[in-house]
């Protein structure tokens, strides 16, 4: 059964798993099938051209990046070779599948009792996360139970962290009634908000650095097109300055920036036909809520690509790589060496973003410190991941001592869940439940405040006039 589902996941994908399961949820809704059919189609058509566009820029981008790495001349032990990579070891341990069909289980169940508003099976594919780290552990402990204890446990947290942010990021990436629920990303909520609130209260709200200002103070050459290209354009440089007398380079060079402003051009389009699928939902779930006494407002969990291409996040995203790569090589104690999901830093930045409201100046900020504490987390458990890797087959590249996924194993929550099972100690693994259940009592009670709270957050950011810094 769980072979079956393993193998429907790999020969489908969330691009036609994905619409199913809004179509039927649509004829639940009582919406007519002519038009949950339609909705269903263009959630398929909006994810298929996320993959594609993203999928067509990556090539474009790695090579540039792969070329900043080499030029370093850094020897660092733990090479990051992508999240694919990852995803494949995690669907191929017997703990991981028995997760597969757990997850979905409880998921489904969590949310039919109403325990919480998040339906987070749509996102099935993601669960590889909680898979990977149950893995990892039970290689380490060879106890099962206590793999399946943390991957559950795991699970929990993100959706309590999914209730807490599910009105912001919906708000913000413009999908009505819907979520991204990517275990590996949904963890930075806490620090995303703490860093937020640390930093509105150090003035950095007034450095208005955001799409809009931006193209107010720069005319054409803030529009988002042109400063993809202008950044994609100092990415190609960066990634071939040693070699600028080559015809070649130059080459590279402007496309990596003409393909970085197509990004800008195209994903708004594809966004748009991916947010109407769902407000097919919404307004059905509004008449619902109208003819019964039941107000329920609840989140369907879609791919965290659906943010990717948002302006203020690719352009974040993009001004990360070389300081992540830069912190990498300087950092004390630091082992590990982004460079295939270094091209993924806008997934892992989403929930930062949506919470700055889309300040690149914060944003800046917190994703380092993310990002950072991620290379921290990495260097510790790597040796682990590495045993998992190789015990289900996958080959080490020519030079790496250990291998990781810069992505998902950035991951501090997670991260400190895995390293406090693996003491096996009780008191810590149940103090970790224990602040659990604080945590979701606490935001069960104050959800519309939290929710009220950063609406205002993202209002009060909006409306600063004071424009600072380089931008000034």
């Amino acid at each position: 059964m769980l072979d079956l589902l393993s193998q429907i996941m790999d020969a489908f994908g969330a691009a036609v798993v994905v619409p199913i399961i809004i179509f039927f949820i649509a004829l639940i809704m009582k919406v007519k099938p002519k038009k949950a059919f339609g909705a269903a189609l263009n959630a398929g058509i909006g994810l298929t051209g996320f993959n594609m566009i993203i999928g067509a820029y990556s090539p474009i981008v790695t090579p540039v990046v792969n070329r900043m790495v080499e030029e370093t001349g850094v020897n660092l032990r733990i090479l990051d070779t992508g999240w694919q990579a990852t995803s494949v070891v995690a669907y191929s341990t017997q703990v991981g599948m028995i997760f597969l069909g757990l997850g979905l289980i409880l998921q489904t169940v969590l949310f039919l009792v109403k325990y919480t508003n998040i339906f987070m099976p749509s996102d099935l594919w993601n669960n590889y996360s909680f898979m990977l780290w149950g893995s990892m552990l039970y290689i380490s402990t060879k106890n099962l139970w206590l793999s399946i204890g943390l991957m559950v446990l795991s699970n929990l947290y993100c959706l309590v962290f999914s209730e807490i942010i599910a009105k912001r990021w919906s708000n913000y990436y413009g999908y009505p009634s819907c979520t991204m629920t990517a275990p590996h990303h949904i963890c930075s909520v806490p620090l995303a908000i703490g860093m937020d609130w640390l930093l509105t209260k150090l003035g950095a709200n007034k450095v208005k650095w955001n799409p809009e200002t931006l193209q107010t103070k720069l005319g054409f050459l803030g529009e988002p097109t042109s400063l993809g290209f202008i950044l994609g354009l100092a990415l190609g440089f960066a990634g071939n300055f040693m070699r600028l007398n080559m015809l070649e380079a130059w080459g590279e060079v402007t496309i990596v920036g003409i393909s970085t402003a197509a990004i800008m051009a195209i994903f708004p389009k594809i966004a748009g036909i991916f947010a109407s699928a769902f407000t097919t939902i919404t307004d059905a779930s509004k008449k619902t809520a109208k003819s019964s006494s039941s107000d329920r407002v609840w989140f369907l969990a879609i791919n965290d690509a659906a943010g990717y291409g948002e302006t203020a996040t690719l352009l974040t995203g993009m001004l990360l790589i070389p300081i992540v790569l830069v912190l990498a090589i300087l950092l004390p104690g630091n082992q590990t060496l982004p460079m295939v999901d270094l091209i993924a830093i806008p997934y892992m930045i989403e929930l930062i973003i949506c919470v700055s409201n889309g300040n690149i100046f914060k944003s800046l900020i917190s994703g380092t410190i993310w990002c950072v504490g991620g290379l921290y987390m990495i260097t510790a458990v790597a040796p682990i991941f590495t045993d998992v890797a190789v015990e289900v087959g996958v080959n080490l590249p020519e030079g790496a001592l250990m291998i990781c996924s810069f992505a998902v194993m950035t991951n501090h929550i997670m991260g400190l869940l895995f390293l406090i099972f693996m003491t096996q100690n009780p008191l810590w693994i149940g103090l970790s439940v224990v602040v659990y259940i604080v945590l979701y009592v606490f935001v069960r009670v104050k959800k519309e405040s939290i929710h009220a709270y950063l609406e205002e957050q993202a209002e009060r950011e909006a409306n600063t006039g004071i424009i600072e810094g380089a931008v000034s």
